[in-house]
């Protein structure tokens, strides 16, 4: 992810959105302090939220609050909000904590994630190097969203800023990684997507009966190591598909 600040002077800021939500906006584009500030924020308005939030939930580089608006007017929650915002510097601000590092096993192309070729002729690499490039890398997951846990992972070295597809893919399977601007996005569901399909895991990151369905949190760092078809049809059976995890300090 760029550690370069994209912040203008025009972030972050405050907009409504609609009758009961406010959106606090760090930045035009992501980039790392933005994301880390949303993050943060959120962590902070968790800890203590003003009264008449019901709900917050952060996207890249955003932070969505929605509240009841018979309980708290929207000028005066954007006036708290605006307090807090000039509390600190939130594109330093530390990351939240109880965030994770997770190794999740991957195989690479083969007829299960048919586009890597394409993924890697487009990144300029061979597919070793692409393969390379992708399973080292260490990215952190920046939101969740389109389906239930569905993670958007950030962001892998300059050469991976390829285009999504002009036309849909009709449908990757639960557990593929796909690749475009990047970012890494690994589907919880089966789904058409404009994005190459390079690599597929044995993992489910909705849980619908478990106490925590959402396997994969934002501020969480995953790492997609590679392994052989061989290994990957072991993994086949575990809901967990081999996935391991430790605490980051």
């Amino acid at each position: 992810m760029s550690d370069t600040p994209m912040q203008t002077p025009d972030f972050p800021r405050i907009d409504p959105v609609g009758l009961d939500g406010l959106l606090v906006r760090f930045g035009e584009v992501l980039d790392e302090p933005a994301n880390r500030a949303a993050l943060a924020f959120k962590a902070a308005l968790e800890g203590d939220s003003p009264e008449g939030v019901e709900e917050c939930a952060t996207s890249l580089v955003s932070c969505f609050l929605r509240f009841d608006p018979l309980a708290v007017a929207p000028e005066a929650l954007s006036q708290r909000l605006s307090a807090l915002l000039a509390t600190r510097d939130w594109y330093q601000a530390a990351l939240p904590e109880g965030r994770r590092f997770l190794s999740i096993p991957t195989v690479y192309g083969t007829d299960l994630a048919p586009q890597l070729d394409e993924a890697a002729q487009l990144a300029g690499m061979s597919v070793e190097a692409a393969i390379a490039s992708m399973s080292q890398a260490r990215v952190r997951v920046t939101a969740i969203g389109f389906a239930p846990g569905q993670p958007y992972l950030g962001t892998l070295p300059e050469a991976w800023n390829i285009p999504r597809q002009t036309a849909l893919t009709p449908q990757v399977p639960v557990g593929a990684l796909v690749v475009a601007i990047r970012q890494l996005v690994l589907f919880s569901v089966t789904t058409p997507t404009g994005w190459r399909h390079v690599g597929q895991t044995a993992v489910r990151l909705f849980q619908p009966d478990s106490d925590t369905p959402f396997l994969l949190r934002p501020g969480d760092e995953v790492q997609f190591p590679a392994v052989s078809r061989e290994v990957f049809e072991t993994l086949r059976g575990d809901p967990m598909g081999g996935l391991t995890q430790r605490p980051l300090p």
